[in-house]
């Protein structure tokens, strides 16, 4: 039974639960990532970690930059190796698999970081391998959301793994406020080995969630393929089978699949320039890199320090102010994407963003914020309001479109290699920005803020807008050579006089209402020869 509906189509609750679980990958990110920030600055840590000019005596205690970069950006490198691994991982044993597999790895990373006493290089090599389980599952997740979910809400379900990374972020910081006052490793012990929870929620639960019905058409998995789509629809099991728009849907990917396994894909295809697979690859891998140079890590990593240093008495405080505002506004992001589309948030949001940064920077730089109190107040509203433009834009949009832009043959690899490549650029963001800040203090934020309005002039002029579009028509989409970025918001496939007719026309499919002609080309492009035969128009 359909749990609500959406353009008058139905939404089962199979749907919403499966992306709910499938983002707990997000929230492990996120709590790994909001913790490091305050670990780092806990008298224990510091005691058996740090180098002290007085054994004994905290005050006398100090991180060499190198070593807490390591410490702080070893995640990232193991994410990175994570992410290229995702992809076969998750062809090969299935989307939910892969997720119990990966949450295994990040367990043991743990456990090697809780088992830490006196060696640093321990804890650091704790996080790269918790990195591995990270990085596979920034691949698998938003994958497997965006194969599973109605494209009805596509954007939102998919959306729920960036605000399960920001909730993951904010719950860290509470628990860390909260860790601060425990005696001794106890402090820092309990904000790490919670994280052991997470993972064992996801890997356990999402056995019982339906597996992608893309990745089972592609192994001739069909009968568990429509029971997929139909628990997905909140159509009865029972129905599957005979039901209209099981049977529609399912088509259309044998249809896609068929086509796209005609050719064997490999690493390489990624990088074919046939059928703007290059183009996506390096578009992907593009918009990822400018998500982590719109800055925002450069608060969460170190947040509790850059707080400290503008004369915050107790940055923790503040690092909860600060996550709680990313996590608030990724609700605002998630319906924004929806109802406004990819292309004009992430155009206005890199706007935005880099408004309140070059106030952030051109604040700090002008006065010592440590002895003036209003240029600290400045600082922190502006960093709040630069995180709400990220949260509501930026933040949910780039997970939203790896899960989109790539055709099925190639997907879990594209989106392995744009994956990737926000990993790199967090690990280099993560390890130089103490040595970047040593040398040009709060200077540092008129860079992100550059780099957010090339974010938004990359966006309109390379991406595509790929909302309300199945996976197979937005494949569809990039390859028709009539369509460009600016215009593709008036895309729509063959047989449709706009893409509102296309929704209007899915809407009386699902309605067992006659649907006009042309209206069923969708299914069949790939067999016809494919977009490339101008088989789609832009209007």
């Amino acid at each position: 039974m359909a749990l609500f509906y959406v353009d008058g189509l139905p939404i089962g609750w199979m749907a919403v639960m499966l992306a709910v679980l499938a983002s707990m990958g997000g929230f492990i990110f996120g709590y790994d990532t909001g913790q490091i920030s305050d670990i780092v600055l806990m008298e224990d840590f510091l005691l058996r970690f740090s180098t002290c000019g007085t054994p004994g005596d905290v005050n006398t205690c100090k991180f060499s930059t190198v070593r807490e970069g390591l410490i702080v950006a070893l995640l990232s490198i193991g994410t990175l190796v994570g992410a290229l691994l995702g992809a076969p991982t998750a062809d090969f044993l299935g989307r939910r698999y892969a997720m119990t597999v990966e949450c295994i790895v990040f367990m043991l990373g743990v456990i090697i970081q809780i088992t830490s006493f006196h060696s640093w290089v321990q804890f650091a090599i704790g996080r790269l391998v918790s990195g591995f389980g990270v990085g596979s599952l920034s691949a698998a997740v938003p994958m497997y959301q965006a194969e599973t979910a109605p494209p009805q809400i596509r954007g939102t379900l998919t959306a729920t793994y960036q605000l399960f990374i920001t909730f993951g972020i904010l719950v860290a910081y509470c628990i860390s406020i909260g860790a601060r006052y425990i005696s001794g490793s106890g402090s820092w012990r309990t904000v790490v080995g919670i994280g052991l929870l997470w993972p064992l929620i996801l890997g356990i639960g999402i056995l019982f969630m339906p597996e992608s019905p893309r990745w089972l058409t592609a192994h001739n998995r069909f009968p568990e393929a429509r029971r997929a789509i139909a628990v997905t629809r909140g159509i009865p099991e029972s129905e599957a089978d005979d039901h209209f728009f099981v049977h529609r849907e399912l088509e259309e990917m044998k249809s896609a699949i068929e086509f796209e396994s005609k050719v064997k894909a490999g690493w390489l295809d990624c990088f074919k320039p046939g059928r703007m697979q290059l183009y996506r690859t390096l578009l992907g891998m593009t918009l990822q890199m400018f998500q982590q140079l719109t800055g925002a890590n450069y608060f969460f990593y170190y947040g509790a320090t850059i707080f400290t240093s503008v004369g915050i008495s107790d940055s923790y405080v503040t690092q909860i102010i600060l996550g709680a505002v990313n996590f608030g506004c990724t609700f605002g992001g998630m319906y924004v994407m929806e109802r406004f589309g990819r292309r004009f948030p992430l155009i206005i949001g890199g706007v935005w963003q880099s408004i309140w940064l070059f106030v952030f920077a051109a604040a700090g730089t002008a006065k010592d914020p440590t002895k003036d109190e209003g240029i600290g107040k400045v600082m922190i509203v502006s960093a709040c309001l630069f995180i709400f433009g990220y949260a509501m834009t930026w933040a949910p949009g780039i997970w939203i479109l790896i899960g989109e832009t790539f055709p099925t043959r190639t997907r879990a690899r594209q989106a392995a290699l744009s994956t990737a490549s926000n990993w790199l650029w967090n690990f280099l963001l993560a390890f130089f920005t103490p040595f970047i800040v040593s040398a040009i203090g709060f200077q540092y934020g008129f860079i992100f803020a550059a780099c957010n309005l090339a974010g938004a002039v990359i966006v309109y002029f390379f991406l595509y807008e790929s909302s309300d579009l199945s996976l197979e028509s937005v494949d569809m989409m990039y390859c028709d050579p009539a369509c460009k970025p600016w215009t593709s918001r008036n895309w729509a496939p063959a047989g449709f006089s706009s893409r509102q007719d296309l929704i209007e026309q899915a809407r009386a499919a699902e309605m067992h209402k006659p649907l006009e002609a042309g209206a069923g080309e969708e299914t069949r492009f790939e067999k016809a020869g494919g977009p490339a035969d101008g088989g789609a128009r832009a209007v």
